[in-house]
């Protein structure tokens, strides 16, 4: 196995005394907003200072004046607690934040949160903080490039296009011993990433100390396994002095960007906090502000006025944003160019682009989805899809796959290559570098975060599917997503007992309330493949994270319209009456999923009671808990208090809603390794239930 490459000083790279003033002041300015903000992350954000400005004004194409330039490189803060690394370069490159703002660190409104925040900071393309999230959603920003070109320009070759940019990350010991960050590697690999760099701050230092407790592996030998290319920098020598090498860096940097059939790791051996007396190459820096005595220190070997707070080298920053300004200019120039002959020559592809970029849909282009039989029975998963594969060309920019459970989620778009090199293609999928079917591989948390990063960089859609029990390993991605609101689609198939000989591991109880759980995230669950389709027609409508819950078993798709079931168009606002009585009531059983047909047949057994039983369809209660009041007494009526929710799953979402006199039909426990029609008869989800379950709340209401 060959070893890290390892570069000498590359001397064509222009740097000045205007340069190394730039370095100081972002020194000073991390320590110093740091100290006023009395918590935060200083030691990074000082060691990183050089690093982080070879990046952002000498190696990326970058637009201070329109962070959203298309045409721009992406830079990805993995290590998002050291967020002034990031400020701190905006700042000098005047591209929206102002010394104003960096004195306002982590301070209420302002421009420079904690860490780094996705449509809050100029500049800022994903929200980072939980460690390794990042780099994994780097990842997704590289094949999102990639994709788009394919999209766009797929004449063109690779690397040749206007659509065509780097991606640059930078991530710390953290980010690479979570797990979600070798998930994600491991397939940029398999991927040949070859935009994407990561620069790893390697300075053996997290908040428990010294690295060595806990983190010895080999991590560039770890990373050539996967694929990547791998150097060294080392800042750090033998004898123990230490040299900021900028020129080293700039060359490992120019070496990552010249090899195109792999994505690259540089470590930089740093030390953390340098040059600050006694904090530095200590976990004391690097979550904790320095205190007088260290920040006097740092000032003094830096060559400031160790007494002044947030002294600015006034000449030094004017100088560095013209130079900005000037090297933008100079890439905006010859990309303009390039660009508006892409756009003369290809008129259908420009206006793709302008639609994706408005953020619309096309006219017209909910007639290719599907009308399903009626009477015909079909799982929710079979049904979502064939809405997938009808929609496909109607809908270029949608995009997605599965963690290794495509044939089991219907996440294949029937007749699409699939999103691989060539040389990756199996018997079974075969597809090209500009493909549309992903393959994310058993690596559900790297799939979130991924498709986090192709949301996050706009102009395709991504969905990515898998079972809903396997839905908790990528929780942390779909908070995120939450949190971004990002238009993400989460395809979660067997969605309940009905998943059946696969025994608890697999059946999902306590998943349902989890999720509903996460604010801003739509958690939609379609009774039947009517509702399916209207599901995804719903979900493509807006522009916020949505996970569709789906069925493994079949289920019945009764007729609707008039004199039958109520049809399907009201699915969006999460609740509606799907089957009525005449007058108002007697009790209202809601249901989700596949209990809305249990809840229909127990409608009937109380029919024949005398009993009037209204069944309202509930699949997303997020939505309908978002409609006005109006809407919601329409569909449950305050004056009705006999209520019954009926879901296989813990009851705990429901309460608000089934009032003082309702009674939950659900599962408070796990399940059992047994077909899944025994089970829901053994658990009690049947019509039977239901309509015992009515009676009970009838009687509640009446005491």
């Amino acid at each position: 196995m060959m070893g890290p490459v390892r570069l000498e000083a590359d001397v064509t790279l222009n740097w000045d005394h205007i340069d190394d003033r730039a370095v100081t002041t972002a020194k000073l300015l991390a320590a110093d907003a740091v100290e006023q903000a009395g918590s935060g992350h200083p030691g990074a954000a000082i060691s990183l200072a050089p690093a982080a400005y070879v990046l952002y004004h000498k190696q990326m194409r970058f637009d201070p004046s329109d962070p959203r330039w298309l045409g721009r490189d992406r830079f990805i803060l993995s290590a998002g607690h050291s967020s002034l690394t990031q400020y701190v370069q905006l700042y000098l490159a005047g591209a929206g934040l102002e010394l104003d703002d960096i004195k306002a660190l982590r301070t209420a409104g302002s421009l420079t949160p904690a860490h780094p925040e996705f449509g809050h900071t100029k500049g800022v393309e994903i929200t980072t903080g939980p460690l390794g999230s990042g780099l994994a959603s780097a990842v997704g920003f590289a094949m999102n490039s990639r994709r788009v070109h394919g999209l766009l320009d797929p004449t063109t070759p690779l690397g040749e296009s206007v659509f065509d940019h780097d991606v640059y990350v930078i991530a710390g010991d953290g980010c690479l011993q979570e797990g979600v960050s070798a998930e994600a590697s491991s397939l940029a690999g398999t991927q040949k990433l070859g935009n994407l760099t990561v620069l790893w701050d390697d300075n053996h230092i997290s908040i428990e100390d010294n690295t060595s407790i806990a983190f010895s592996e080999d991590v560039l030998a770890r990373y050539e396994a996967y694929g990547w290319h791998v150097q060294r920098v080392e800042w750090l020598s033998a004898d123990g002095s230490y040299s900021e090498d900028v020129e080293a860096l700039s060359a490992a940097i120019d070496a990552a960007r010249a090899v195109t059939d792999k994505p690259s790791i540089i470590a930089v051996r740093t030390i953390i906090g340098w040059p600050t007396p006694g904090k530095q190459n200590t976990g004391g820096i690097h979550g904790a502000k320095l205190g007088a005595e260290a920040l006097s220190g740092l000032k003094e070997a830096l060559g400031a006025d160790p007494d002044a707070m947030f002294a600015v080298d006034d000449e030094a920053v004017a100088a560095v944003r013209a130079r900005a300004a000037e090297r933008a200019a100079a890439f905006r120039r010859d990309w303009d160019e390039r660009f508006e002959a892409w756009r003369a020559a290809n008129p259908d592809g420009a206006a793709l682009l302008d639609r994706l970029q408005a953020g619309k849909l096309p006219e017209g282009w909910e007639a290719a989805l599907p009308v399903f039989e009626e009477g015909k029975a079909v799982a929710t998963r079979s049904a979502s899809g064939q809405v997938l594969c009808a929609i496909a060309s109607a809908l270029p920019e949608l995009w997605g796959g599965s963690a290794d459970l495509a044939g089991s989620n219907n996440t294949l778009m029937k007749g699409e290559p699939s999103f691989l090199p060539e040389s990756a293609s199996s018997k079974a999928f075969s597809g090209n570098e500009f493909g549309r079917n992903l393959h994310f591989g058993v690596r559900e948390f790297a799939m979130g975060c991924i498709m986090n990063g192709i949301a996050a960089d706009g102009v395709n859609r991504p969905y990515g599917g898998t079972f809903f029990v396997f839905s908790d390993y990528m929780r942390g991605a779909v908070r995120l997503a939450a949190l971004m609101d990002l238009p993400v689609t989460y395809v979660w198939t067997h969605d309940s007992i009905g998943v059946g000989e696969d025994g608890p591991t697999h059946q999902p109880i306590e998943h349902l309330a989890a999720y509903r759980a996460i604010p801003n995230l739509a958690v939609v669950r379609p009774a039947d493949a009517a509702e399916t389709a209207a599901a995804w027609k719903a979900v493509l409508e807006q522009s916020h994270p949505a996970a569709l819950v789906l069925s493994r078993q079949n289920l019945p798709n009764p007729r609707r319209g008039e004199g039958a079931l109520a049809p399907a168009d009201s699915l969006a606002r999460g609740a509606y009456v799907l089957a009525d009585t005449e007058g108002t009531p007697d009790v209202i059983l809601m249901a989700s999923g596949s209990e809305v047909p249990v809840a229909l047949e127990a409608r009937g057994l109380l029919a024949a009671e005398g009993v009037a039983a209204r069944v309202v369809s509930v699949p997303c209660l997020d939505w309908f808990e978002g409609q006005d009041e109006e809407y919601q007494r329409s569909v449950l009526p305050p004056a009705v208090r006999a209520r019954v929710s009926v879901e296989a799953g813990i009851a705990l979402p429901w309460y608000r809603w089934l009032g003082d006199a309702g009674v939950p039909v659900s599962i408070e426990h796990f399940g059992a390794s047994a077909s899944g029609a025994l089970l829901f008869k053994e658990y009690g989800i049947d019509a039977d239930h239901v309509a015992a379950a009515a009676r009970k709340s009838l009687e509640r209401a009446r005491a």
